[in-house]
């Protein structure tokens, strides 16, 4: 839905990669199941955007136009729009093991670029007429435990390369069509984009420099001036709140990093990480619940002025008794309403801030609630149906943003 207030606050969502489901029967079945006690709950008397996971399979079966005038028609059915598209997961997300799978097949790949491709695609054909420009946000790279010394670089140099070719597409795209669709590269712990001093070296050293504004001139005709600009207005960053404060990140340093090196936010994604202000064996016992099979739950731990990574949950409680004292946070989505989680807290103070400054001065055009780990969310948190639980995430979120 488009945020009324003091400006322009841009359009909210939640995440549909919440709902399981690769397939696009799978995935127009948990639409209708939810979406429309959703709408009513939130904004019964506006259109309500969505935003939406579109796995590989479903993506392959929409490319048929009667299947993408089916998910038109249930569009208007429901009353909701598409603004953004997660092309984060490729393939399965729930149900079985993910962890550090969801990165694959990464940017280096030309399975990553052809699925990115298609999302473009369908996210042009989705869009609103008045709406000015659609979003996707995506993986980071790559997974920074696969860059060895022998292939990294290659495989870096490739992920360059891949970008710059969706660039290409996405300036065709708009070309022909007149949508303007830009890619989202999200920064997470334990990847290749990690943190945003990270993602303002990779852009500034990689992508929004002359060799890639060559090659780009060479894919699409455009003079190297236009092709900087095309980069610059194509390709830019997520922004999700629990990775930043995993990472410790300090807001308007990060903010700042950003916008002085001409990197656009085009999306935020709105979602808390567990916080354990002082590990103890009690908050052990505690977290042991959420070590869960399905995802990777990185944590780092702040000891004596430096970060400690671990790249799940179980690697970081072998440590725990080491850790005593030390502070850490969990890549651990939890419900954007809780400030607590009775033994330990979240980065529910973090979101806040952040969505304090998006009222003062708007971070991002698009905005996501993103917690996708309710299915694995210990049932003592669980106490609503998962429909309720998203209405009050969205519910929350929008009476901090219009206070």
């Amino acid at each position: 839905m488009r945020l009324d207030g003091r400006r322009d606050l841009g359009h909210l969502s939640y995440c549909t990669n919440i709902h399981a489901g690769e397939s696009w029967p799978q995935m127009q079945a948990s639409l209708r199941a939810h979406v429309p006690a959703i709408k009513a709950a939130v904004c019964p008397d506006q259109p309500m955007g969505l935003g939406l996971r579109i796995a590989a399979e479903a993506a392959e079966a929409l490319r048929d136009p009667l299947a993408l005038e089916d998910l038109k028609a249930l569009l208007v059915e429901t009353g909701t729009y598409v603004f953004t598209i997660n092309g984060f997961p490729y393939g399965a997300f729930h149900g079985t093991r993910v962890k550090q799978d969801v990165y694959a097949p990464d940017w280096s790949t030309p399975e990553r670029l052809a699925y990115s491709n298609a999302l473009a695609d369908l996210l042009a054909a989705l869009m609103p007429a008045d709406l000015e420009m659609g979003s996707i946000s995506t993986v980071p790279g790559t997974f920074k435990g696969w860059l060895d010394a022998q292939t990294g670089a290659d495989r870096i140099a490739a992920i360059v390369d891949n970008l710059i070719a969706h660039t290409a597409h996405l300036v065709a795209l708009e070309q022909r069509t007149g949508r303007w669709v830009t890619l989202a590269l999200e920064p997470e712990p334990c990847c290749f984009l990690e943190t945003i001093e990270e993602t303002v070296r990779f852009f500034g050293e990689s992508l929004f420099t002359a060799a890639a504004a060559a090659r780009l001139g060479e894919l699409t005709g455009l003079s190297d001036a236009d092709a900087l600009e095309a980069l610059r207005r194509h390709l830019g960053v997520c922004y999700d709140v629990c990775h930043a404060a995993v990472e410790y990140e300090d807001l308007e340093t990060g903010l700042q990093a950003l916008e002085t090196t001409g990197i656009p936010i085009f999306k935020l994604q709105l979602s808390s990480a567990i916080r354990i202000p002082g590990m103890d064996p009690g908050a052990a016992r505690a977290l042991a619940p959420f070590s869960e099979p399905v995802y990777l739950h990185q944590v780092i731990e702040q000891r004596a002025g430096a970060l400690v990574r671990y790249t799940d949950l179980p690697d970081a409680l072998a440590h725990a008794e080491a850790a005593t004292g030390n502070e850490w946070r969990v890549h651990f989505h939890v419900p954007v309403f809780l400030a607590d989680l009775e033994a330990f807290s979240t980065t529910q103070g973090f979101l806040k801030d952040v969505m304090a400054r998006h009222c003062d001065n708007p971070i991002a055009p698009h905005l996501e609630v993103e917690t996708y780990t309710w299915d694995v969310l210990p049932e003592t948190y669980r106490t609503t149906s998962l429909s309720e639980a998203i209405a009050r995430e969205l519910d929350w979120v929008i009476g901090e943003l219009t206070r």
